[in-house]
Parts: structure tokens; sequence; C-alpha cells
């Protein structure tokens, strides 16, 4: 049998290797096996350290934002619910831009966060009956009730438990979606 010898497809294969390898340490940038190892290692740490870049971002952003905040008097986690309570949906990227370029800015929207916390409505300790979903509204209200059982089949099983617990049965959220069914029929 004859030899069969890789040729150009070879030679460009470990080019681009070596290529990709360019400025690695001793051996690395010369030897393909070596600098091959090491491409595919820098790939797995290149693919990590995308992730762990947004968490190294994340954490400088509220650094800034917090360092903002102490000049004007509040803490960074009451800046935050104050301004969820206001309505105010910045994220923090934005949020610690303004706190570098634009004091002024920041300053007033830190006004507003604590006037937001300052009105914020008290809650009752009291606990209030959660809302029917609506499809089980319906099927409740408007349907009689042998079309309610064929409607009832329709449900996603939170629908089904929210019923069964306002049709008081027992041990309802352990029950599989057959099992409610039949408890409701």
């Amino acid at each position: 049998m004859t030899r069969v010898k890789g040729g150009s497809v070879a030679k460009n294969r470990r080019r681009k290797v070596l290529k990709q390898a360019k400025g690695y340490f001793g051996s690395k940038h010369r030897l393909f096996k070596t600098a091959q190892e090491q491409v595919f290692h820098s790939g797995k740490y290149a693919y990590r350290d995308r992730k762990v870049n947004k968490r190294n971002f994340r954490k400088l952003w509220i650094t800034r934002i917090n360092a903002g905040c102490r000049e004007n008097e509040i803490s960074y986690s009451k800046f935050m619910n104050g301004l969820s309570l206001a309505g105010i949906e910045i994220n923090r990227k934005m949020l610690s831009e303004l706190a570098i370029d634009n004091p002024k800015a920041f300053t007033e929207l830190v006004e507003t966060a604590k006037t937001a916390l300052k009105n914020k409505p008290v809650t009752k300790v009291v606990k209030e009956e959660k809302e029917i979903p609506k499809k089980a509204k319906e099927v409740r209200e408007e349907a009689p009730k042998k079309e309610a059982k064929e409607d009832i089949s329709k449900l996603t099983v939170a629908e089904l438990k929210e019923l069964a617990k306002n049709a008081g049965i027992e041990n309802y959220t352990s029950m599989k979606k057959a099992e409610l069914l039949d408890a409701l029929k």
C-alpha cells in the first residue's frame, strides 16, 4: 500500500494552530503538539473568563454606584430599593456612568429614591386571598358544571391546585394532575 502524506492540508492546519499560539512562551509557540495543547487550554480559559468578566464588570459598577451613593448619604441597597419603589429601571452600567460623568443627575436619582423610600406604603401583615388565575375564574363562573369538567382538563397543574385550594380539598399540593382532576369532579 502506498504511503499517504498530509501534504498541504496538514501543513495549513498546523500553521493555523501555530499562528494562534503566536506569543506563547517557550516551545508552546514553536512545536505543534505543545502549541495545540496550549491553544485548547486557552480556548477553555477564554470561554470561562468571558463569563467571569461579566461578574467583574457588575462588581465594578456596584462599587462605583455605592461610592456615588455614599457621597449623597445613602447606602447602595437603600438606593436600589428606592429606585425600584419609584418605578425607575436603569441598569447598573448606566447608573455607574452617571455617578462618574454626571453627578448632578445621579444626585437627582438619589433624591427620587429617598422620597420613594419615605412615601413607602406600609405593608399589611394580614394575608389576603391570592388572585385566582383567569382561566380558573372563567371555568368556575361562566360554564355549567358539565362543560366545566371538560375545560378543567385543559388547565395547568398550578391552576388546578388553586381550584383545589379554593374548593377545600386536603393534600392538594402532593397530587398529580389526574388526581387533581378526579378530586375536583
